[in-house]
C-alpha cells in the first residue's frame, strides 16, 4: 500500500500518488469503459485511493464512469471533482464561470453522476476573471457548510488569488501542471502556497505523455488526440523536446527504472506536500506509476536531473494561446 500524505491544514489525507481519470473519457483516443473500471478498480487494490475527475470531462461522462466504478466502494477512496469550465452537450467549449448560483447547480450535478452525497476535495477548476474570488469561494465555502463537500481546492489560480480565497475559506489543495517539462510554478506559485500551507497536486506530471518515451513522432498521435494541438507536440518543438527525454531516459536506465517512474519519483521529492496525479486507463501503466514510490533518489540524482531538465528546458508553451490565458489567474 502507498503511503499518505497530506493535503494542506485541515485534515485532508491522501494516497501519496493518485489517478488522473480524465483520459478515460475524453481528450485522448482510444476510449475503452470496461479497462477504465477495471483500472480504478486495480487502483485502489494497489493502494491509489485518490481519484481525480471533473465535470468538463467527456461532458459528465467521467464523472458518471466514477460513479459506476464506485459502485459499494465509495468509502475507500478520497474523490476529487472540479467545477468551471462550461461545455455544451456537442462537447463545445462555452467559457468559465464561478458564479455562486453556477458553484451550486455545478456541485448538485456531479454529486448526481458521481452517485455519492459528498465529494471530498472540489476545486475551482479555472479561474473566472469576471467573478471576483471571495464569492466563488463563499459559494464553495456554503457548500463545506451544507456537508455536500468536504475540502476545497483551487486550479491554475495565481498566488494573490490563492490568497484571497484562503480568506474566505481555507484552501487545501492547488492543481496545477508541475513536471520535469513544466518548473514554472517553483517561481512565485510553490513558495505561496507553501507559506499559506495548501498542499499542491501536479497534474500532467508526465508532460501529456511525452515523458514516458512512448512517443517518437507526432503520428504516433492518433487523429483524434488532442495533443495534436499542444505547441509542445508539434514542429521543432517535438523535436527539442524528444532529446529531454532521450536524456531522460538514459538516467532512468541507469537507475534501473522507467523514464515514466523516474520523472513521478523526481516529483515525490519535491516536498511531502507534494502528490502528483498521473492519467492512464490502463492497469500495466497504473502498476508502472504507482511502482515509483519506490523510487529513491539522492541529492546527486536529484542534481544530476535539474541538470538535464532544468526551468524553461521544454520547446513551445504548454497550451496553445487561447489556454494560457485562462492559467495562473
Amino acid at each position: 500500500m502507498l503511503e499518505k500524505r497530506k493535503l494542506g491544514a485541515q485534515g485532508l489525507e491522501v494516497s501519496s500518488l493518485g489517478l488522473g481519470c480524465m483520459g478515460m473519457s475524453d481528450f485522448y483516443s482510444g476510449r475503452d469503459d470496461e479497462e477504465s473500471i477495471r483500472t480504478i478498480h486495480y487502483a485502489l487494490e494497489l493502494g491509489v485511493t485518490f481519484l481525480d475527475t471533473a465535470d468538463m470531462y467527456g461532458v459528465g461522462q467521467n464523472e458518471e464512469l466514477l460513479g459506476r466504478a464506485l459502485k459499494g466502494k465509495r468509502d475507500q477512496v478520497i474523490l476529487a471533482t472540479k467545477f468551471g469550465n462550461i461545455r455544451g452537450e456537442d462537447g463545445s467549449f462555452l467559457g468559465v464561470s464561478g458564479k455562486p448560483e453556477y458553484v451550486k447547480e455545478a456541485c448538485e450535478k456531479s454529486l448526481r453522476r458521481l452517485g455519492t452525497d459528498y465529494i471530498d476535495l472540489y476545486y475551482q477548476h479555472r479561474v473566472d476573471p469576471d467573478v471576483p474570488i471571495e464569492e466563488t469561494a463563499g459559494a464553495m465555502a456554503d457548500l463545506v457548510q451544507e456537508g455536500k463537500v468536504r475540502y476545497l481546492g483551487l486550479s491554475e489560480a495565481a498566488p494573490d488569488t490563492i490568497r484571497r480565497a484562503h480568506r474566505v475559506h481555507p484552501i487545501s489543495a492547488l492543481q496545477t501542471e508541475y513536471s520535469l517539462w513544466s518548473r514554472d510554478v517553483e517561481d512565485e506559485i510553490l513558495p505561496a502556497v507553501r507559506e499559506l500551507g495548501i498542499g499542491f497536486v501536479p497534474y500532467s506530471p508526465l508532460g501529456r505523455g511525452f515523458l514516458t518515451g512512448q512517443i517518437q513522432a507526432f503520428d504516433d498521435l492518433a487523429e483524434d488526440d488532442y495533443r495534436r494541438f499542444s505547441p509542445r507536440f508539434q514542429g521543432e518543438n517535438f523535436q527539442k523536446n524528444i532529446e529531454l527525454v532521450k536524456k531522460i531516459e538514459e538516467m532512468a536506465r541507469e537507475k534501473g527504472c522507467t523514464s515514466s517512474q523516474l520523472a513521478l519519483a523526481w516529483l515525490l521529492a519535491q516536498g511531502e506536500d507534494i502528490v502528483p496525479i498521473p492519467g492512464t486507463k490502463k492497469r500495466k501503466y497504473l502498476k508502472e506509476n504507482a511502482e515509483a514510490v519506490q523510487v529513491t533518489l539522492s541529492k546527486q540524482e536529484l542534481a544530476a536531473i535539474d541538470d538535464i531538465a532544468p526551468k524553461g528546458a521544454a520547446a513551445g508553451l504548454r497550451y496553445p494561446e487561447s489556454g494560457m490565458k485562462s492559467v495562473n489567474l
